[in-house]
């Protein structure tokens, strides 16, 4: 679909000339573009984005979350600059609308939100040194901290998000309508996830139980989901805040390994191409670890490798049900694409299991 970004741009803040939009990402779910405008012979570049209101069904919600989130680093950020002016850290900083909501309407009623694009830094789909690993997720590991003393607790913009248990329910009630008749192709995906059953609770039942502390966490923790400096080469700002909400510092590090430790992309054909790399978990371990070990207890330390196989099995189950549905929720560009994510998802569980009981010994020696 294509959007007047000029027209929507011109109910925003922003001053200057317009001069062009263009897409940007490899988001699955919101449509996002780079504007640039011309402020007085300055080009400056901002993020334009629709929100998806189909996946977020209160996207005013999502917005409140938004602003409290970044407001509140931010005035961390500007704190820290009075001791260390060097300091490169950065969050996004939402543009208002000229009626001063952090959002607007077209005529459509697309959904639109505007932020400041971040300079001289970058994000990686897929990690390529062990540097890059432990960078990104001190940098998920700070943001975590940073929001530890957050006031009240923010909306809850996907109900149930990473509730595993709830994500195989819907998977089981996709093998039953089977909508897009597909269900013959996948016996073996099943078969391997339905295997593992009991563990999708194991979170959830210790949460209930009290053993674990809800806490502020992003819930999308994908490596691409971290701006690294290109000066210093470091973790410098998280961005994609759509589902930060009250969750467990388990679904953003779990999110990490499944995205940062394997060299293949996430719709990667070649299975044989996927596996976990056992230096790049311990680079997201140890960098995790620096940035969020001051308030995480003995018993989250301990869940931390776990964790990594239960949010890859979770995605692998939503490309499955996905695509038993008919490719109505990820974005994609071929008829097995789905398919092809959750065979890459199980893969990787699968190469996590072979190096579990290392991963355990590794975090026991930090912790």
């Amino acid at each position: 679909m294509k959007y007047d970004l000029n027209n929507v741009m011109s109910q925003f803040s922003v001053y200057g000339e317009y001069l062009i939009g263009v897409p940007y990402g490899t988001g699955h779910i919101n449509d996002t573009f780079q504007v640039t405008f011309d402020q007085g012979g300055t080009i400056v570049h901002y993020i334009l984005q629709r929100v998806n209101t189909n996946v977020f069904r209160k996207p005013e919600e999502l917005m409140e979350n938004f602003v409290r989130v970044t407001g509140h680093i931010g005035r961390k950020i500007r704190e820290e600059r009075k001791l260390h002016p060097e300091t490169r850290h950065r969050t996004l900083e939402v543009v208002p609308a000229r009626d001063g909501k952090p959002f607007v309407r077209d005529a459509a009623g697309n959904f639109f939100r505007c932020y400041v694009f971040v300079e001289n830094a970058r994000t990686y789909d897929i990690l390529e040194t062990t540097d890059q690993a432990y960078q990104a997720a001190a940098a998920f590991g700070r943001f975590q901290a940073a929001l530890a003393d957050l006031d009240g607790r923010l909306h809850e913009t996907i109900p149930n998000f990473h509730n595993t248990p709830s994500r195989l329910a819907a998977l089981e009630q996709a093998v039953k309508e089977d909508r897009a008749g597909r269900l013959k192709q996948v016996a073996p995906e099943l078969d391997f996830i339905l295997a593992r059953r009991d563990e999708t609770s194991r979170l959830i039942d210790l949460q209930a139980a009290g053993e674990l502390t809800e806490r502020t966490t992003h819930n999308d923790t994908k490596l691409n989901n971290v701006l690294i400096d290109d000066l210093t080469g470091t973790g410098c700002c998280v961005i994609d805040l759509d589902t930060i909400m009250p969750g467990l510092p388990h679904y953003d590090f779990g999110d990490m390994v499944r995205t940062g430790t394997s060299p293949a992309a996430e719709d990667e054909t070649n299975l044989d191409l996927v596996t976990m790399r056992f230096p790049m978990f311990e680079a997201l371990l140890r960098g995790y670890l620096a940035g969020a070990g001051s308030f995480l207890n003995p018993l989250e330390k301990s869940l931390l490798p776990f964790s990594g196989k239960l949010i890859t099995l979770e995605i692998g189950i939503r490309f499955l049900t996905d695509y038993l549905e008919g490719d109505v929720y990820f974005k994609t560009r071929r008829p097995e694409h789905n398919l092809d994510r959750c065979r890459t998802q199980l893969k990787l569980v699968q190469s996590i299991e072979e190096q579990y009981d290392a991963m355990r010994k590794l975090t026991d020696s930090l912790s």
